[in-house]
């Protein structure tokens, strides 16, 4: 399944045909896209890394439990944002999904009103992820146009070095640290300097090197 060409989707992992029923109805009243699934293989099946949206996620599905969706979802790095749903009040099971990473947690049956808040919030919380994700792999993409010089210049201006001290550890005039310091900003399309050096310090600046 690619999702990554649609918009986002709601996807409904329960057992009970009137929830799923319900929850569809619901929510495609109000124009969320939704699929449903009454069991946790086929859900697992139908979902990959390019999906996006958020997860309404059953703990008591009888041939997987939620848990146990939830630790294959990570386990394959799918990062949708999980929100468990159950009718059991079970705190210990709420705090184990949670602390692995669910998003929220609510319990049936479902207030209309706190579901929608719940849903928007893990939307923006998934569309913000991707954003981010996204803006990370053009700079990678960018950090890879870097001659080898070009990123050692980078790395020593991260480490907070002046033109001359880069020069002389590097065994180059400092007019020339300042060419390559100019082609590195032109690459990763930042300007002033202290752009760089924050895009920087958010990537492994030693990926891609080729030794030389």
């Amino acid at each position: 399944m690619s999702s990554a060409a649609q918009g986002p989707v709601i996807f409904i992992l329960d057992d009970d045909d009137a929830v799923r029923d319900s929850l569809e109805l619901l929510l495609g009243l109000r124009g969320y896209v939704t699929r449903s699934f009454a069991r946790s293989r086929d859900f697992l099946s139908a979902i990959d890394r390019s999906a996006h949206g958020c997860i309404l996620l059953d703990l008591r599905i009888p041939d997987m439990d939620g848990l146990e969706v939830q630790a294959e979802l990570a386990a394959r790095e799918i990062k949708v944002p999980i929100i468990m749903l159950t009718a059991h009040g079970d705190v210990a099971t709420a705090r184990a999904a949670l602390k692995a990473g669910a998003f929220d947690f609510l319990e049936k049956p479902i207030d209309d009103a706190l579901l929608r808040t719940t849903l928007d919030a893990a939307l923006a919380h998934d569309r913000e992820t991707r954003n981010r994700a996204d803006q990370q792999t053009a700079l990678q993409a960018r950090l890879a146009r870097l001659t080898p010089r070009e990123r050692e210049v980078l790395e020593l201006v991260v480490h907070g070095r002046h033109n001359r001290e880069i020069a002389a550890q590097l065994s180059i005039s400092p007019r020339t640290v300042e060419v390559h310091k100019a082609r590195v900003m032109d690459k990763l399309q930042v300007d002033p300097l202290p752009d760089l050096i924050r895009i920087a310090l958010g990537v492994d600046l030693t990926s891609g090197r080729d030794g030389s």
